[in-house]
């Protein structure tokens, strides 16, 4: 019994530690440790087992660069568009420091809020199947099991969708990386050391977000410590 609550606490402490990670030292990430995060990738859930992912894991840093640069490119026309049609104003409306609001502007649309991942020593691209309706919610679990092994062997990492935001990105990434027709580019995830520890950013109480039979009744009348 004893060990049962030792897996369990330890599993929730490395869901509780993840963090998007941005930042990595030069250090590079070993093979044991890149074949530990493919493992816990291939063992995800899929919809009739249609392991319908397949992994490109890229070291090169001219190749990291280019997706980097793919990536970028989708997320600045993506937040600009946001820009444009004032979505952003209102998403930062409660954001009273003015020098902050420009500086995230401009980090938002000129892309630089993706082109990080050209600093991680390994990117992992990961790639599904067209033909399986699943294929997003596979590669989904995929990249979630990976990401918590990420955080137990203590490396830092982040989990990219800008380099397949629209067709023009994708057809980018496909050739540049020889992706076959038949799959598509769904996201990548940076891996690397990370340069420092992270805070998580808040998360809503489980009286907010879990009802009981009906949507808006809570499950949990309050919050336990």
């Amino acid at each position: 019994m004893a060990e049962t609550y030792s897996l369990v606490e330890a599993t929730m402490k490395v869901i509780q530690d993840r963090r998007s990670i941005r930042e990595w030292t030069e250090e590079p990430v070993s093979e044991e440790d890149i074949q530990m995060i493919m493992e816990a990738g291939r063992q995800a859930p899929s919809g009739e087992n249609a392991q319908p992912w397949r992994f490109i894991i890229v070291k090169d840093k001219e190749r990291r660069k280019k997706l980097a640069t793919i990536a970028g490119g989708g997320s600045g026309r993506r937040f600009t568009a946001e820009f444009v049609t004032k979505q952003m104003h209102a998403r930062f409306a409660t954001l009273q420091d003015e020098e902050k609001k420009k500086a995230a502007f401009e980090k938002l649309t000129s892309g630089q809020v993706s082109q990080f991942s050209e600093n991680a020593p390994v990117t992992i691209i990961i790639c599904g199947k067209k033909d399986v309706w699943d294929t997003p919610y596979d590669t989904s679990a995929a990249i979630e099991n990976m990401l918590l092994m990420i955080q137990a062997l203590g490396l830092g990492a982040c989990w990219v969708i800008a380099v397949s935001f629209d067709v023009r990105d994708e057809e980018r990434s496909k050739e540049l990386l020889g992706v076959p027709e038949g799959f598509k580019v769904i996201s990548l995830v940076s891996v690397g050391h990370p340069v420092r520890e992270h805070r998580q950013r808040p998360r809503l109480p489980l009286s907010q977000i879990c009802f009981s039979e009906n949507w808006g009744e809570p499950y949990y009348k309050e919050e336990k410590a």
